[in-house]
């Protein structure tokens, strides 16, 4: 009774989608909710998937050139109101700190939203020629936003993320720079996640505060909704304009720095359990995987079968693979519910007649197939089904993202879809922004991106019915 209660205790996501994703996170104990009302506590299995997100993205970032830096957390409100639009895209979100100790601060200090304007002001005095460009930096850090709604990952008051920080010499440079990090996000996204992307350009409406242009990378979860996964925004020389960051070229002229920033948060962990995960729990591409392999000893207390578990352990491990032993004293029934409820991409069942056979059997998290496996083979046949499994969980979830997404042609039309069947909704816009906030309006749809690769889908704006400049993946979002 109690094994089958361990998975009955998360909501069917077709029941309650929203009460399905807070079970999952809080049952496979990614986080936990704190005192501190809007933030969370990362708890162990929950930071380990961070970890590895960040060291695999870390890697491809210094791969092009990237220097990861530290910057205060600290913005005094003189420096913050400098970029008119961005303090007026932050401002209803910006923690204030008042106080030093006891005594009331000369200038009150925000905590940082984000860090353009601390990264403007130290670039003012670091660059002074075109030999100290390009600056492309980097921080792993957290940021404070005062959300009025909150979900773990999703969305907190405190989250961790990364924002890089570059200075070019040229508008071209600027604008390499932001595709090459839209490019690296999406493939990241992909190769490590598993999750399939569309990359595109947000409109005037929805780009950054103070941006020249933001291009996205937009994701479809498992109910339809998308979830933008990462930005990259070209500033143009407009923030250096603002805070005076000039240089002297070759040509001995002054000149402004043209400027990029991009960023991926934590969020990226929500995107993973909305789009692989089903109603056992987790489902964690192998990349990503704290544990990709537990050893499950079947019959535990016969002779020999804890030891031949920690012999394999030790084998996979020096193969390069991250593995456990549950050694615990729960039934292997639990422990097999338990082990998918986290999401372990492969399972090792081994016993005293496996034992004698020289076979062990390995169960897929991600389909539930069953494989017999010669124990002299485990090393090999492990590492290529951790491989198999990532390259199919990824054509799955391209899967579920093309067959949900559609065409409307009329207004009518988009709002039948998104009522009935959610997902992306390709459409054609004149580039009007009363269009667009109209769709928002009726249908609490927004413009997802205007996507890189354009395609003609109708003649005329779905909305207003006059000529269409560019096809707009629409979609209701978190």
């Amino acid at each position: 009774m109690a094994e089958k209660k361990l998975v009955e205790a998360i909501t069917s996501m077709e029941v309650d989608f929203a009460q399905w994703y807070t079970d999952v996170v809080k049952k496979a104990e990614l986080m936990d909710y704190t005192s501190v009302k809007g933030c969370m506590v990362f708890k162990p299995a929950g930071y380990a998937i961070w970890e590895l997100i960040q060291k695999q993205m870390d890697e491809r970032f210094k791969a092009t050139g990237v220097e990861n830096v530290y910057l205060p957390m600290f913005i005094p409100e003189s420096l913050l109101n400098v970029e008119k639009d961005h303090v007026e895209g932050f401002a209803p979100e910006v923690a204030w700190v008042t106080h030093g100790g006891l005594n009331p601060l000369p200038e009150r200090m925000c905590v940082r939203p984000t860090s353009e304007t601390l990264f403007c002001d130290f670039y003012k005095n670091d660059i002074q020629s075109y030999r100290d460009l390009p600056k492309v930096y980097n921080q792993w850090c957290s940021v404070v936003r005062w959300e009025k709604e909150t979900r773990p990952f999703l969305r907190s008051r405190e989250f961790l993320w990364q924002e890089g920080h570059t200075a070019h010499a040229t508008a071209k440079e600027a604008e390499e720079r932001t595709i090459q990090m839209l490019n690296l996000y999406a493939d990241f996204c992909e190769e490590v996640l598993a999750i399939p992307v569309i990359k595109g350009r947000k409109t005037d409406k929805e780009k950054f505060a103070g941006a020249e242009a933001t291009y996205t990378i937009e994701a479809l979860m498992h109910d339809g909704k998308a979830l933008q996964s990462g930005t990259s925004h070209n500033f143009g020389d407009g923030f250096a304009k603002a805070f005076g960051i000039q240089f002297t070229d070759k040509d001995n002229t002054l000149k402004y720095v043209h400027q990029t920033s991009w960023g991926t948060t934590t969020r990226l962990i929500g995107a993973m359990i909305m789009v692989h995960g089903d109603n056992s729990g987790l489902v964690l591409p192998p990349k990503v995987a704290p544990t990709q392999i537990m050893i499950i000893p079947i019959q535990q207390k016969k002779e020999g079968v804890l030891d031949k578990a920690y012999e394999l352990k030790e084998r996979l491990s020096k193969a390069g693979i991250r593995v456990k032993v549950d050694d615990s004293d729960k039934t292997p029934g639990w422990k097999f519910s338990e082990q998918e409820m986290r999401g372990i991409p492969l399972r090792v069942e081994i016993g005293p007649r496996d034992i004698e056979n020289g076979k062990c059997i390995l169960g897929r998290r991600d389909n539930g197939e069953k494989i017999e496996c010669n124990l002299d083979e485990l090393e090999t046949v492990s590492a290529t089904l951790l491989d198999t499994i990532q390259k199919d969980m990824l054509e799955k979830a391209r899967a579920h993202r093309d067959a949900h997404t559609y065409v409307a042609k009329s207004l009518d039309e988009m709002k039948q879809i998104l009522d009935t069947t959610p997902g992306f909704v390709k459409a054609m816009w004149c580039g009007d922004r009363a269009c667009e906030d109209k769709i928002k309006e009726e249908m609490s749809a927004t413009s997802r991106c205007m996507p890189l690769e354009q395609e003609q889908v109708a003649d005329t704006c779905v909305c207003c019915g006059k000529k269409a400049t560019k096809m707009v993946y629409w979609g209701r979002a978190y």
